[in-house]
């Protein structure tokens, strides 16, 4: 069995403040960070999984550090932590190392060590160049700090950059994405994600929701958006991610064709085939950011995924991306037959949600806004 490409996830759970929309696994800063003992609990996390699942010999093409703010810890910390990686596994020579980062916490001297370590891509937490929309949003940045931030990225030597927009802001008028995306593209990152705010279960914006622009509103900024993108020539090839040509993010990207990756870190998940159709895991650790330091070395939360969910499991995340998927890939990964995606693909294709093309099975543009409705068509595979 051929399998397939490996990254690595690792979870830095804290922030300065909590934003009241995100529902990710992050916890405000209260004391100090404990970061010596947090790389600690890292790499033996590390050590855990690549002894459990067999794979120190496979080579890691990307390495992705989210959070929360990873770039609150200082680069010592980084340094520690990729060196006992490479002194675990195999590090692909040209890997794709990302770190997520907000602004209010560049500091020239600091991102320019942060190059030196070897990370090589930036994603950097905007949402807004707007003073009164970061407000409404309970972020600790302003626009010209997040402006700032990105010229020492540049500086320091990032030149694979990820910018993060969000449209349909509490308080957001047509113009305003437009006005987003034009500061950003005059930024000149490689990479951007624009997307819409939604109200996500377990938030304080889904227990007291702001008011928010009408659906006509929201449809108008996302179009006029998506069309200041593709004249700049950023391509969209997945559903909210836009790049120039040859720099998507192949972390991302490994994710949504279904690919391998570790998870390591308070709260993170994994998805790990040992023998497919059987044995594809997936694995998430200890949420809690103490638990996690007190017992990051105990087995926890993996389990196979079901052959019967695996249809659904694919396309929920293939079909995120433009180019869609080929037959010959379903059943490299998945282990499974053609028929097994019946009769979701046939529906999909009588109905104009989906096309084939080459052998290739993408959404249509009608599929892709309904996407949604496409993924219901593969419940009954």
């Amino acid at each position: 069995m051929t399998l397939p490409p490996l990254s690595l996830y690792i979870h830095i759970p804290w922030c300065i403040k909590k934003c009241p929309y995100c529902d990710f696994n992050s916890h405000a800063v209260k004391d100090t960070l404990p970061e010596a003992a947090y790389i600690s609990a890292l790499l033996a996390d590390l050590a855990q999984d690549l002894d459990l699942y067999a794979c120190r010999e496979r080579p890691l093409a990307s390495i992705f550090i989210g959070g929360g703010t990873p770039s609150l810890f200082a680069p010592e910390a980084f340094s520690r932590l990729l060196e006992g990686v490479a002194q675990q596994m195999v590090v692909a020579a040209d890997a794709e190392i990302t770190l997520e980062a907000n602004p209010g916490t560049f500091e020239s001297q600091k991102f320019a060590e942060f190059r030196a370590l070897g990370i090589n891509r930036l994603s950097v937490g905007i949402q807004s160049f707007q003073d009164g929309l970061l407000a409404r949003l309970g972020r600790v940045h302003s626009a010209k700090e997040a402006i700032r931030a990105v010229e020492i990225a540049h500086y320091a030597g990032f030149a694979n950059m990820n910018l993060d927009l969000m449209f349909g802001l509490p308080g957001a008028t047509a113009d305003c994405s437009q006005k987003d995306v034009q500061t950003a593209l005059a930024l000149e990152p490689t990479h951007i994600s624009f997307y819409q705010l939604t109200l996500e279960p377990n938030t304080y914006f889904h227990k007291f929701p702001p008011a928010l622009p009408d659906d006509e509103a929201v449809f108008t900024s996302q179009k006029t958006g998506q069309a200041l993108l593709a004249e700049a020539g950023f391509g969209q090839y997945e559903v909210s991610a836009y790049s120039r040509n040859g720099w998507q993010c192949r972390h991302n990207r490994n994710y949504w064709q279904f690919g391998d990756y570790l998870g390591i870190g308070a709260g993170a998940h994994g998805k790990i085939t040992l023998a497919a159709p059987a044995q594809l895991m997936r694995t998430q650790k200890p949420k809690s950011p103490e638990q996690y330091l007190r017992a990051s070395h105990q087995p926890e939360g993996a389990v196979a995924i079901a052959r019967a969910d695996l249809p659904l499991e694919f396309v929920m995340n293939q079909l995120r991306l433009r180019d869609g998927f080929s037959l010959a890939h379903y059943r490299q990964v998945t282990g499974l037959a053609d028929a097994s995606l019946e009769p979701g693909l046939s529906d999909c294709l009588a109905q104009g949600l989906m096309v084939c093309q080459g052998g290739v099975y993408r959404c249509t543009p009608q599929g892709w806004n309904f996407l949604d409705t496409v993924l219901q068509k593969f419940l009954v595979c």
